[in-house]
C-alpha cells in the first residue's frame, strides 16, 4: 500500500522561474551567457522563493503537527539546489532528508535555459508538435512527460515497499507533481492535455504549492487501502493562503461505446 499521507511540495520561486516569466513578457535580459551555461540542477531560489518556502513550512507545521512525534515519518527531496533550499527552509522539526534522483525535474533538453524567443525561432516545429500531443512529445534531447511518469512510478514502488503506514513529505518540482497527479489520480492523456495548456490559475501548480494525498477518509477517519482523497494549499501574491476542499479521487472507466466515440472525435 501507499503511505497513509503523501504530501508533495513544489520548490519556491527560482531564478529560472523568474527569467522565464520575464521572457514570456518580452524581456530576455536574464538569459546572460553565464546563466545559459548553468545546468538547471544548479539554479537556486530567489528571495521571494525563500520567503515562500518559510511560509510553506509554517503551514505544514500548523496542519500536520501531532503531539509526541515527528510531523512526517519520511522526508524526500530532489537533488536540485532549489528543492534542497526549499526543504531546508521549511524548517520541519527533526527532519532527515533523503536526496532522491527520481524526483528531479523533467529534462527539457536543448530547450532548457533558452529565452522564449529563441525557443520559438530554433525549435518552432518541435513546439508545434507539443501542441498536437503533449503527453508523448519529447523535447529535442530531452524527456517526454510519459518518461517522467515512469520515474514517478519507480518512486511510488519505493513508497509501497518502505512507507505503507507512514506520513511522507516530498519536495520536488512542478512537472514532477503533475506526474504524481496523473498517476495517483489516474488521469487520462486527454485530461493531461487540458491541464498542460490551461490558463486557469486553479489548475496551475504554483511555487510552494502543497498537494496532500491521503488514504484516510476525511469525513469518517476510516483508513482505506488506496489513496482516495486530495487537497491543495497555495500562497497568493499577498502572502495569504488558500486551500481546496477535500476532493474525492475516482478513476474514470469507459464503455465500448465511449471508446469508439473518443476515437471518432480524433482526426485520422
Amino acid at each position: 500500500m501507499l503511505p497513509t499521507d503523501l504530501v508533495l511540495v513544489r520548490h519556491g520561486q527560482s531564478h529560472a522561474n523568474l527569467a522565464i516569466g520575464k521572457s514570456r513578457q518580452g524581456d530576455h535580459s536574464a538569459f546572460s551567457p553565464e546563466f545559459r551555461q548553468k545546468h538547471t540542477s544548479g539554479i537556486k531560489l530567489t528571495e521571494l522563493g525563500r520567503e515562500q518556502a518559510t511560509k510553506a513550512g509554517e503551514l505544514l507545521i500548523s496542519q500536520f503537527y501531532r503531539r509526541g512525534g515527528n510531523l512526517f515519518d519520511r522526508h524526500y527531496v530532489s537533488e536540485y539546489k532549489r528543492a534542497k533550499e526549499t526543504a531546508a527552509l521549511l524548517s520541519l522539526p527533526d527532519a532527515r532528508w533523503y536526496c532522491e534522483p527520481y524526483l528531479a525535474e523533467r529534462d527539457w533538453g536543448e530547450l532548457d535555459n533558452l529565452p522564449e524567443n529563441e525557443r520559438q525561432e530554433n525549435f518552432g516545429r518541435s513546439l508545434k508538435m507539443r501542441k498536437v500531443e503533449p503527453f508523448f512529445w519529447r523535447p529535442p534531447n530531452g524527456e517526454s512527460f510519459s518518461d517522467l511518469c515512469l520515474r514517478v512510478d519507480r518512486m511510488l514502488d519505493t513508497l509501497h515497499r518502505e512507507c505503507s503506514e507512514d506520513r511522507v513529505v516530498m519536495v520536488c518540482h512542478g512537472e514532477v507533481m503533475r506526474a504524481f497527479q496523473i498517476r495517483l489520480e489516474r488521469l487520462s492523456q486527454q485530461r493531461f492535455r487540458e491541464l498542460a495548456f490551461s490558463r486557469d490559475s486553479s489548475e496551475i501548480i504554483q511555487n510552494c504549492q502543497i498537494n496532500h494525498y491521503t488514504r484516510r477518509c476525511p469525513r469518517t477517519g476510516q483508513l482505506y487501502p488506496y489513496i482516495g482523497w486530495v487537497k491543495w494549499y497555495r500562497q497568493s501574491v499577498e502572502n495569504s493562503v488558500s486551500m481546496s476542499e477535500w476532493i474525492s479521487i475516482t478513476r474514470e472507466a469507459y464503455s465500448n461505446e465511449d471508446l469508439l466515440e473518443m476515437v471518432g472525435e480524433s482526426e485520422d
